[in-house]
């Protein structure tokens, strides 16, 4: 289950540490996001991750930033269904910001499994559960793990050492 254009990606994650870091609302979708996430890591061999649960997805980014310090890949995994107020926008754009500067400052890639629905069936259409259309949660894990691996491979490249 992987949306329209998405590539097709297996990544070897065994000896990378990750930390899959979830919102807590919307337990359904985030129950299929979380499960996608963890079928990521499994078929990409990754032996043991850091699962960490904060209240929303405008939290995401401030656990993101302290698991990021020792972890390989931070997996950032929520779900923000549009309402009739603005505060929609204001999560969305924080969490969207907020997790790229995370990314960005560290060098630890983040992984973005933020859903940004219009509604609740969306948000069940991208969550990976029976039924849906994108698994959201193995491919912004998947997209985590290879960039780590990449960057690991580019790195053990530019100072000489043999993969």
């Amino acid at each position: 289950m992987s949306g329209h254009g998405a590539p097709t990606v297996q990544v070897d994650g065994r000896g990378l540490r990750v930390a899959v870091v979830a919102a807590s609302w919307h337990e359904q979708v985030m129950d299929g996001l979380l499960a996608g996430a963890q079928r990521s890591l499994d078929d990409a061999g990754v032996a043991d991750a850091t699962v960490v649960r904060v209240p929303g997805s405008f939290e995401l980014p401030v656990a993101a930033a302290r698991l990021a310090a020792d972890h390989d890949a931070v997996v950032a995994l929520g779900v923000v269904v549009r309402g009739g107020t603005p505060h929609f926008d204001y999560v969305c754009q924080a969490a969207t910001v907020g997790l790229t500067e995370v990314s960005v400052r560290t060098g630890v890639p983040v992984g973005f499994g933020v859903l940004t629905s219009d509604d609740d069936q969306q948000a069940l259409d991208r969550a990976g559960l029976p039924g849906s259309s994108e698994d959201k949660g193995y491919e912004a894990a998947t997209a985590a793990l290879a960039t780590a691996r990449t960057l690991r491979d580019a790195s053990r490249h530019t100072s000489g050492e043999q993969a």
